[in-house]
């Protein structure tokens, strides 16, 4: 689609993409310190979370050794884009933001992990 062009010379309608995605929202993620977060063990990334995004350490779901998120609704960009920073994935088979807290694995199980290794909050356990 063509754009038109105003008195100032600024254009008007549809931009394409490249000016699209040169917003100042779409911040670029710090690649090095993303993998560096995918590194941390369990209990070091609930740390992180706890002092650096407790409302995502309220959210927290400990599963196994990883750390899952879950939303009851799309989350805004701006979100997505922290839990991305901070290491964590989705997972579209589970609809869940998931962190490997250094554990990498192979392929997905078709067993629910939550059953297989067992669950817990640790926002709920801190509090008790």
């Amino acid at each position: 689609m063509k754009t038109k062009t105003n008195k100032n010379n600024k254009k008007e309608g549809l931009l394409n993409r490249p000016e699209q995605l040169n917003t100042a929202n779409s911040a670029r993620l710090n690649y090095a310190k993303r993998a560096m977060y995918r590194s941390l063990d369990t209990e070091k990334l609930l740390e992180l979370l706890r002092f650096e995004a407790p409302k995502f350490f309220e959210l927290a779901e400990v599963v196994g050794k990883w750390v899952w998120i879950q939303f009851e609704r799309k989350q805004p960009h701006q979100v997505t884009r922290v839990l991305s920073q901070l290491g964590f994935h989705w997972n579209k088979t589970r609809q869940t933001w998931q962190h490997p807290c250094g554990v990498e694995c192979d392929k997905a199980s078709p067993v629910d992990p939550r059953r297989k290794y067992g669950s817990y909050f640790p926002a709920n356990a801190k509090a008790a």
